[in-house]
């Protein structure tokens, strides 16, 4: 059975309640979970699952399980190392607490929201992507001339016009069909599953994605380019901060 991706259907649930899949070397798998996966360029969640006697296993990574039959929603939660003699007391069928480390996530759907405003800012194909705690680095597929001020004005304006970001469905022979939704050259849309998820901001983008993101542009503030280079003779390299 498929790991239940609960952070897919509301991203702001910090916690829930989950069972022992299984475990065994390379991490922990429940039923179901708030952490997302490494994976679309966004960074897996940290955070902890805390078992019935208030003991904290401390989680230092989270990634997509490769195993044989493995699902894309089903999350391997590694743990931090040193706590062995923990893991050790764990079996299948057991229940925790899965909490993430929710100021760093926010950060994640902050600029992972960012990252698609920016693909209404600059309409070129996206030849690479990362979504970390500190930056958002996408690397665009163009030998055009991009202005830092320009993209500053135009990602503070989709901030403050207050822009909805909602999700929505549909199959995947919908998406096999709509190939010009798909901006993203190094990342396959999510499919898989008989579906596939979209992100809509309103008014402004509408791509497929599996991340997690805020419900509206304003809560993502002031952004910064960070950096702007020519990374190769057809790609220019782009990197968001937030402005402290």
């Amino acid at each position: 059975m498929a790991t239940q991706a609960l952070f897919r259907e509301d991203a702001y649930l910090t916690r829930c309640e989950a069972t022992i899949a299984a475990l065994g070397v390379e991490g922990i798998l429940l039923d179901r979970t708030v952490f997302y996966p490494l994976g679309g360029g966004q960074a897996g969640d940290t955070g902890a699952l805390v078992l019935a006697d208030g003991t904290r296993i401390a989680i230092a990574d989270t990634r997509k399980a490769k195993f044989e039959g493995a699902t894309p929603d089903d999350a391997l939660h590694v743990p931090a190392p040193g706590q062995e003699a923990l893991l050790a007391r764990l079996g299948a069928g057991e229940p925790v607490v899965a909490e993430i480390d929710w100021a760093r996530r926010y950060r994640h759907m902050k600029l992972h929201t960012a990252s698609h405003l920016m693909c209404a800012v600059l309409p070129y194909p996206v030849d690479g992507c990362s979504i970390t705690v500190d930056y958002a680095r996408l690397d665009f597929a163009t030998t055009e001339p991009i202005e830092r001020e320009f993209i500053e004005a135009r990602l503070a304006s989709f901030v403050k016009d207050e822009h909805p970001v909602a999700t929505e469905w549909i199959t995947d022979d919908e998406m096999a069909a709509r190939p010009e939704l798909v901006r993203t050259m190094s990342v396959k849309p999510p499919m898989g599953l008989g579906r596939v998820r979209l992100l809509r901001i309103e008014d402004v983008d509408l791509q497929p994605c599996g991340g997690t993101h805020v419900r509206n542009t304003v809560e993502i503030g002031a952004l910064r380019v960070a950096k702007l280079e020519k990374k190769s003779a057809r790609t220019r390299r782009l990197v968001l901060e937030f402005v402290s």
